[in-house]
């Protein structure tokens, strides 16, 4: 997401990155995207310290980050390293190396780097010899902790977690209820492989496609967490297991999924059903468009897409396996500015399938630095 930060409070735009990576990095270098309107926050993108750093691959790096931020709209960058050596003292030389690539070539783009270095010891601005500003070791880590904006994407709802790896995290049912999942989705799917002509298989398509609608304004009331179970009207309606195995199944047909998708974007109306009745034609790219259209792209509902994402996680807990699920979390994630938990859902997509073309081709747009349509520079 873009966030309006004035670049004059380093502590608030240092408390904001870890929320919009939605992981704590570690031995990392970051950089964000300063748009020159109002100090907005753009484009927020990791890479490992040690590959910025390395001797020659490190400015090939630098190069591509530039491209990126430029493609972006960034008016100034801003580089921050995080390790757990101390850079400040023992290890300078890795701290500039990094600044130094990215300065070579940001350059004659977008000017001087911003560099800042937050160790588990503290946080200080690289070069800055101020004392009361950055004293030896940094100033403490609770500073970032305690920023305005650290309450506010708490607030949000939002959450950092501990390690990239664990963005990708669905859960895992028990036993019993994966077993009676899996049982259902094998059955589910005998019963599309068992159509006999289109007819058969289009109610197949929307049958699947009705537990999907039903199943999600049901997540739209469950409790959001242990404990909650009052806090939201109508809480619990989340499915059975055996429906959740159905729900996998459906997924397993590329136009349910697509159906499925089209249920999430605002605007779509009955064209979810024509898509699985194979009457959809060029509306379902024109709908697309409001996802990934700088001039047409519109945010994601909150409430549909947490929604989308508790469904889908439960589904996942209950019938892993297949890489639609975690493909779909995925474009949610990208959709929302949230390109890193994007990322990490794609990676175990393309484990399962290699060849899975939906998420193949949002891992290009995550490669290409595209930013879904509603956070992209207008007119870009």
């Amino acid at each position: 997401m873009t966030t309006t930060i004035r670049t004059r409070e380093p502590r608030e735009l240092l408390a904001l990155i870890p929320f919009q990576l939605g992981f704590q990095p570690r031995e990392s270098a970051v950089v964000v995207s300063i748009r020159t309107q109002r100090s907005r926050v753009g484009l927020v993108a990791r890479v490992d310290l040690e590959a910025l750093t390395d001797p020659e691959q490190g400015p090939v790096l630098a190069r591509s980050l530039v491209r990126h931020l430029v493609a972006d709209g960034a008016g100034g960058v801003v580089l921050v390293l995080y390790s757990d050596l101390d850079l400040q003292q023992e290890h300078p030389e890795v701290a500039r190396a990094a600044h130094d690539h990215l300065a070579d070539a940001a350059d004659h783009l977008l000017g001087e780097p911003s560099t800042w270095v937050v160790g588990p010891q503290g946080w200080y601005g690289l070069g800055c010899v101020d004392a009361r500003c950055c004293p030896v070791g940094g100033r403490p880590p609770s500073d970032l902790e305690a920023a305005a904006v650290s309450a506010e994407m708490v607030l949000r709802g939002a959450s950092v977690a501990s390690c990239r790896e664990d963005l990708g995290d669905v859960g895992r049912a028990g036993a019993a209820d994966r077993r009676s999942a899996r049982r259902a989705a094998a059955r589910w799917s005998a019963r599309r492989a068992a159509c006999e002509g289109p007819e058969a298989l289009h109610r197949w398509r929307q049958l699947s496609l009705d537990l999907w609608r039903e199943a999600l304004e049901g997540a739209r009331d469950a409790p959001v967490g242990p404990g909650q179970e009052d806090a939201v009207p109508g809480a619990g309606r989340l499915p059975a297991a055996t429906v959740l195995g159905r729900l996998r199944a459906g997924l397993e047909d590329v136009l349910v999924r697509d159906a499925v998708l089209l249920l999430l974007i605002p605007g779509t109306r009955r064209l979810p059903d024509r898509l699985v009745a194979g009457d959809a034609g060029e509306e379902v790219g024109a709908a697309l468009q409001r996802v990934v259209d700088p001039s047409q792209g519109v945010p994601p509902d909150e409430t549909t897409v947490l929604a989308a994402e508790r469904l889908l996680r439960t589904v996942g807990a209950h019938a892993p396996g297949h890489p639609a699920v975690p493909t779909l979390l995925a474009v949610l994630a990208w959709w929302k500015g949230d390109g890193a938990r994007a990322g990490v859902l794609l990676e175990r997509a393309l484990d399962r399938d290699p060849a899975y073309r939906l998420a193949v081709l949002v891992l290009e747009a995550l490669a290409h630095g595209m930013p879904p349509g509603w956070l992209a520079p207008r007119g870009r």
